[in-house]
């Protein structure tokens, strides 16, 4: 299998941070979970953003290589998304800061969603239930569920907490949701680790 369609890397504890986090380097050679049309709609539905029935029809509908035109405009959307992560993150949004947004309003803009009344059982009854959903009448709607993540961090997560990870070449990023917001690493498992065992070097050296 491919790196790409590989499992991928879901540390940031906020959706719209994820999707900056697909593209990393975990060992040593850099992967980008959405480097052609098929990482994307991996990436999407391991992410749980697009139902696998969703997927399916979106593939089956995509012309020759429009899934890739389509990959390739998420890239764009996720470095524009970086650079404004990048400049902001550590302090509060502003309302000035409103105006770095219109490129994620544009999208925002072309997005096909709507509610519908669904039926839904648990514990043995069942009740109904207001349910978002939406039209995936093109490749391009998969951009929407991205957008919409990017847009929910901007307006729910306090970006003081927005981090990069501590670690040595780590490019992960992370929402510091720990109660004394003390958190360095995308994990302790890898960054954090490998800190621990340089410091533990650094010590036995005479």
């Amino acid at each position: 299998m491919n790196d790409q369609y590989s499992p991928a890397i879901f540390v940031a504890d906020a959706p719209g941070l994820d999707f900056l986090n697909s593209v990393a380097t975990p060992v040593d050679v850099p992967v980008d979970w959405i480097g052609d049309g098929e990482g994307l709609l991996s990436w999407l539905e391991q992410a749980g953003l697009v139902p696998a029935g969703a997927v399916a029809t979106v593939r089956d509908r995509a012309t020759p290589g429009e899934l890739d035109v389509v990959a390739a405009q998420a890239r764009q959307l996720r470095e524009w998304f970086r650079d404004f992560v990048d400049a902001h993150r550590g302090r509060p949004l502003a309302a000035d800061d409103l105006a770095h947004l219109k490129p994620l309003n544009r999208l925002l803009e072309r997005d096909e969603s709507f509610n519908q009344v669904v039926a839904r059982e648990q514990d043995g009854h069942v009740r109904l239930e207001l349910q978002a959903s939406r039209h995936w009448r093109s490749p391009e709607a998969l951009l929407q569920p991205i957008g919409t993540a990017l847009a929910r961090l901007v307006c729910e997560e306090d970006f003081t907490n927005v981090k990069a990870c501590a670690g040595h070449r780590c490019t992960l990023m992370f929402a510091d949701h720990t109660r004394r917001r003390s958190r360095r690493w995308c994990s302790m498992a890898v960054c954090g680790n490998r800190a621990k065992q340089a410091a533990h070097r650094g010590r036995l050296r005479p």
